[in-house]
């Protein structure tokens, strides 16, 4: 058992100093996923990594009940979908105050990730509305979507984190990235704006 896992049990037996030590050990980790994935933000993010890293660990153990994570991998999900949260809630700000809310939703550009050098704050909610609907029939799906695009990582950077093989992680992108375009050619079908 690695110190991160014994951590995590620490944690879930309501330990309040583990927390403490937790964060140290993957404090480097997160904060260069949360840079990777800031770096492809528009110019003007008010968002700085350091902020969102600590952001989405309070997020993760600050909560009133006691997390249950079973491993390192497990915990690097759960910060995805934490960080994917607050990025969402800055999306959605950026975009009510912007003139024009409201407008057409956007199709993220899936295909380039994770080279796309910014994001538009559409995209973000483009893939936040639909990534719900993926998890409820393909949940591993919907979280290797949620590290490639809200952390920016690479196929074998989120097949680690899932524990899956890398094949597993290319098949699954190839499934998800269609199944997202499908959805969004239906919403425009359906959408009396486009």
């Amino acid at each position: 058992m690695d110190d991160v896992t014994g951590i995590f049990r620490r944690l879930e037996a309501g330990d309040a100093g583990a927390s403490a030590e937790l964060l140290p050990l993957v404090y480097d980790e997160l904060r260069r996923l949360a840079k990777a994935k800031l770096a492809r933000e528009k110019p003007g993010q008010t968002l700085e990594g350091t902020a969102l890293v600590h952001e989405a660990f309070l997020r993760l153990v600050g909560k009133n009940e006691s997390p249950r994570w079973q491993h390192r991998g497990h915990f690097f999900a759960a910060a995805s979908e934490a960080m994917r949260r607050i990025l969402v809630e800055s999306a959605r700000r950026k975009n009510s105050q912007k003139k024009g809310a409201g407008a057409a939703k956007a199709e993220a550009e899936l295909d380039l990730l994770p080279n796309l050098p910014e994001r538009d704050p559409l995209e973000v909610l483009a893939i936040h509305e639909v990534l719900d609907r993926l998890a409820t029939h393909s949940p591993r799906k919907a979280e290797l979507v949620k590290l490639r695009f809200f952390l920016g990582c690479t196929i074998q950077e989120a097949a680690d984190i899932l524990q899956i093989a890398h094949a597993t992680a290319e098949e699954d992108w190839t499934y998800a990235r269609a199944w997202l375009r499908r959805q969004w050619l239906r919403a425009d079908k359906n959408s009396p704006t486009r």
